[in-house]
């Protein structure tokens, strides 16, 4: 059985005043009941935006916004944010500091205290203090709180009425390390122990494909890409979600028979990416120049005294070394390796992968006339 749409966006485009460019440039997604999509993108490309669109805090100039199948935006439609059934999480907690953990979570209930009381006004406060691991704490004040427990408070709140969609804005990015780490899986699995749908906005790689069942990758206002993670990270549409997800090296290249030559030795390339072609055919059929995608993780380095690469410096990470590397051209590359890699600095080394590399259109004004160093 197919899970129905909770949220679609059709279009959607917004831009403010004063602004040359759109905030939001025609996004189009749809979420299902129960998932969770974490929008993520670097800071102004469009994703806190497109948040507060679906809250009904900002109208989009054009496009439509349907929660559960309703429109609520667009269209001739406006429906306010408070009846739109969703909830909203806030970077800052947003809680009020006069105010108990039960009062505030019972907050969002008291528009409908009347008739909640019929249905366990008092049981639903309790079991959202409870569903977040707060019980016991009902009668302190935020001030009395740690910064991830008054996060649960928030999350509380925002559970409490049972919405349709809740809205996480940032969440988690006040928080030290630890705490980000233990709460991001604690938030998601008390979302999928209701069933809840969100929309989970953030600028972490890490925490928007350990949390998420779909990611959209922002730019520019855009939707560059829109997929699970796995596929975000294993076949990025474009250069820049490789770039920004993966945080992979990016190495200029040239096509030379069925291997490209690099600065550093041949590889090996296969990609399809229908992005950059409409023909269908394969990158390593369209382009003669481009940019090879090396990850991190898949560089294999061998000691070779002739290599042309040599190693600047090693971090030491815990489970793993990252390796910084420099070409003859002086370009920076980055590998990381087990334990069992131990290579002091100014070691020359050979590059190589286990796998055929993607193969991406240059970020710069590559042309096939440009040589690729050799």
């Amino acid at each position: 059985m197919t899970n129905s749409a909770i949220l679609h966006l059709e279009g959607i485009t917004k831009q403010f005043e004063h602004s040359s460019y759109p905030a939001v440039a025609n996004v189009t997604l749809t979420l299902q009941q129960g998932d969770l999509l974490g929008l993520l993108g670097p800071s102004g490309c469009g994703k806190t935006t497109l948040l507060r669109i679906v809250a009904g805090f900002e109208q989009p100039q054009s496009g439509i916004v349907e929660l559960a199948g309703r429109p609520v935006a667009g269209g001739g439609y406006w429906v306010p944010p408070e009846q739109r059934d969703t909830g909203m999480v806030f970077q800052d907690y947003a809680l009020f500091p006069h105010l108990s953990v039960a009062e505030n979570v019972a907050f969002g209930l008291k528009k409908n205290r009347d008739r909640s009381k019929a249905h366990g006004f008092k049981e639903k406060v309790k079991e959202a203090i409870a569903l977040v691991g707060l019980s016991g704490l009902e009668q302190r004040y935020p001030h009395e709180l740690s910064g991830g427990q008054q996060q649960r408070v928030a999350l509380a709140r925002a559970l409490a009425p049972r919405p349709a969609l809740i809205l996480l804005d940032e969440p988690l990015s006040n928080l030290d390390v630890q705490v980000r780490l233990r709460l991001r899986q604690e938030v998601r699995s008390i979302l999928k122990e209701t069933g809840t749908s969100a929309i989970f906005v953030t600028h972490d790689q890490e925490e928007a494909l350990s949390i998420s069942d779909k990611v959209g990758v922002m730019r520019g206002g855009h939707l560059e890409q829109l997929g699970t993670p796995e596929e975000i990270y294993t076949h990025p549409a474009s250069r820049f979600v490789a770039e920004f997800v993966t945080q992979s090296n990016f190495l200029p290249a040239r096509r030379r028979e069925h291997l490209w030559e690099t600065e550093v030795g041949p590889f090996e390339v296969t990609m399809v990416d229908s992005k950059f072609n409409p023909t269908g055919e394969t990158q390593s059929s369209v382009l003669d120049v481009g940019e090879l995608m090396l990850r991190e993780e898949n560089l294999i380095l061998k000691v070779d005294d002739e290599a042309k690469v040599v190693i600047r410096d090693r971090h030491f990470l815990g489970r793993e070394y990252r390796y910084c590397l420099e070409t003859p051209s002086g370009k920076q590359l980055h590998a990381r390796t087990t334990l069992s890699t131990l290579l002091p600095v100014g070691t020359r080394v050979q590059l190589s992968v286990a796998n055929p590399l993607p193969i991406f259109p240059a970020a710069s004004s590559i042309s096939q006339n440009t040589p690729v160093l050799l």
